[in-house]
C-alpha cells in the first residue's frame, strides 16, 4: 500500500477516492493467512451433554389457521424461513398477518420493509388489524441498518420483505444480484442463530415458479414455504418444500377477502364442491397432504390428435407419471390412447405427488376415453404398478373416513388391504386396474 496523489490514468491531481474492498476479495490466501494469525478456536463440546445441560428451544405457535401445522408446530427460535410466491398472490399480506398474530401471542416483532414505505404498510395494517398496529417497523433496504435495528430492538421475530431488495455497502454489486442476495441472507442467518430470533424472508419467484436468486439460498434457510394461488382467485395454498423441523407435505388453505386472509379450518370438501355431475373424465382421488387426507378432483380429456406426436399435457400431476399410467392402461387394460391428445388437470391448484392418486387418474382417463361418467359417490385411493396391479397404500382407513365425510359412499382400495382393514364402511377392494375399470363400466 502506498499514497497516491496523482491519477495514473488521466494524470489529474486529488481525484482519487477511497473505497472499501469487496468482502472476501482476499480469497483462499486471505483465509489461510487468517488461520495462521492466532484466531480463536470455536468451543467444542459433546452433543448430548449432561442431563438437562442442553436446553431445547420451545416452539412459538402462531395460531393462524393451519400455519403451525405447516411449520411443524410453530416457529423455532433462531430458525430462518423463506416465503416465496408469485407477484400479487398476497405474500406481504400473509407476512403482516403472521407478524400481527405473533405480536398478539406475546412475541416482540420487528417488521422490515425494503419495498414499501411506512405509510404504505400502515394502510394495509389498518385494513388487516389483528395487532399489526403495534408492530415495530423500519423501512430500509440497507443490510447494516437492518442488523443494527435487530441489535437495538432484540426481537423474537424478524420479518424481511423482501430479501431481493436488501443490499450491503461492503459489496459493489447491485441489489437483487446473486452476490447481494447470498451475502445478505448469510448475514441475517448468522444474526438469527446468534440472537435466537426467528427470521422470515420474503422471496420473489421467476416466471417458471421457482424461487429467484441463488440456489444456495434454499439450502441456507431452515424452512422453505410456497404461497400459491391465482391472484384473481379466492383461495390460497401455503405448502412447504423444505422443513428441518417437520413434514414438507402439510398444507394450509386460506380465503382472500377484503380484510385479509381468512383460514379455511376444514378444507376436506373445498376442492370438490363445484364438481360437475354426469360429465365424463372426472374422478376424485383421496391423497395425503402431510398427515391429512384431502379429496381432490382430477379431470381428463382425450381427443384425436391432429399431429404426428400426440400431446401429453398435465397440470398438477407429474408428466412422467402420466406417461407411465398411459402405457399401463394400454398394455394391461386394453385402452388405446396412443393416437389421442391427452389433457389432465387437478382442480383447485392442488399438486398430486401421492402415488395413491394413480387409480383416480387412470379412472378419469378411461372415463374420458369411453365418454362414460363415473358414479358421483365414488372415490379412489390406490397406487398402480407396472403390471397393472393395485398396490397397498398408507393410512387407508383415514382416507376412507375423509372421503365419507366429504359425501362419498364408495372408495376403491387395493385388495391387499383387505386383511388389515376388514369390513370398513364404504371400502371396495379391487386387485387390478382392469378389474377396477370393468367394475366402473358395469355401474
Amino acid at each position: 500500500m502506498r499514497w497516491e496523489g496523482k491519477c495514473p490514468s488521466c494524470g489529474a491531481w486529488n481525484t482519487l477516492v477511497e473505497a472499501p474492498a469487496p468482502v472476501g476479495s482476499g480469497g483462499r490466501r486471505a483465509r489461510e493467512s487468517g488461520s495462521r494469525s492466532g484466531a480463536s478456536v470455536a468451543e467444542v463440546s459433546r452433543l448430548g451433554g449432561a442431563a438437562g445441560d442442553v436446553p431445547r428451544p420451545e416452539r412459538r405457535p402462531i395460531e393462524f389457521g393451519e400455519v403451525d401445522r405447516v411449520l411443524g408446530g410453530g416457529l423455532v427460535p433462531g430458525s430462518v424461513l423463506l416465503l416465496g410466491g408469485a407477484p400479487g398472490v398476497g405474500k406481504s399480506t400473509l407476512l403482516l398477518q403472521l407478524a400481527g398474530r405473533a405480536q398478539i401471542g406475546g412475541a416482540r416483532v420487528l417488521y422490515v420493509s425494503g419495498e414499501e414505505s411506512r405509510e404504505q404498510v400502515g394502510l394495509r395494517a389498518a385494513r388487516l388489524g389483528s395487532g399489526t398496529s403495534e408492530l415495530r417497523f423500519v423501512a430500509t433496504d440497507r443490510l447494516e441498518e437492518v442488523l443494527a435495528a435487530v441489535e437495538a430492538e432484540a426481537p423474537d421475530l424478524v420479518c424481511i420483505d423482501s430479501i431481493q431488495t436488501m443490499w450491503s455497502g461492503d459489496l459493489t454489486s447491485a441489489p437483487g444480484t446473486v452476490t447481494q442476495v447470498r451475502a445478505c441472507s448469510a448475514a441475517l442467518q448468522a444474526r438469527a442463530k446468534a440472537t435466537g430470533a426467528a427470521t422470515v424472508l420474503v422471496g420473489h419467484v421467476t416466471k417458471g415458479g421457482a424461487l429467484a436468486g441463488p440456489r444456495t439460498l434454499e439450502h441456507l434457510v431452515d424452512v422453505v414455504l410456497h404461497f400459491e394461488g391465482h391472484r384473481l382467485g379466492e383461495h390460497r395454498l401455503l405448502r412447504g418444500s423444505k422443513n428441518r423441523f417437520g413434514s414438507v407435505d402439510e398444507l394450509a388453505v386460506f380465503r382472500m377477502t377484503g380484510s385479509g386472509l381468512e383460514p379455511v379450518p376444514d378444507p376436506g370438501g373445498l376442492f370438490i364442491e363445484d364438481r360437475p355431475e354426469g360429465v365424463s373424465g372426472s374422478a376424485v382421488a383421496v391423497p395425503l397432504h402431510g398427515t391429512r387426507p384431502l379429496p381432490a378432483e382430477v379431470q381428463a380429456l382425450t381427443a384425436t390428435s391432429r399431429y404426428a406426436t400426440p400431446q401429453r399435457i398435465a397440470t398438477g400431476f407429474p408428466p412422467r407419471r402420466l406417461t407411465i399410467l398411459l402405457a399401463v392402461l394400454e398394455r394391461r387394460a386394453g385402452l388405446d390412447l396412443g393416437g389421442s391428445d391427452v389433457f389432465l388437470s387437478v382442480i383447485g391448484g392442488l399438486r398430486l405427488t401421492d402415488p395413491a392418486a394413480d387409480l383416480a387418474v387412470a379412472a378419469a382417463l378411461a372415463s374420458a376415453s369411453r365418454d362414460r361418467p363415473i358414479a358421483g359417490g365414488t372415490a379412489f385411493a390406490a397406487e398402480i404398478g407396472l403390471g397393472g396391479e393395485l398396490r397397498a397404500i398408507s393410512h387407508a382407513e383415514t382416507r376412507v373416513t375423509a372421503a365419507v365425510r366429504a359425501g362419498f359412499d364408495c372408495v376403491f382400495l387395493p385388495a391387499a388391504l383387505r386383511p388389515s382393514l376388514g369390513k370398513v364402511a364404504a371400502a371396495r377392494y379391487v386387485a387390478t386396474l382392469s378389474e377396477a375399470l370393468d367394475l366402473l363400466e358395469t355401474e
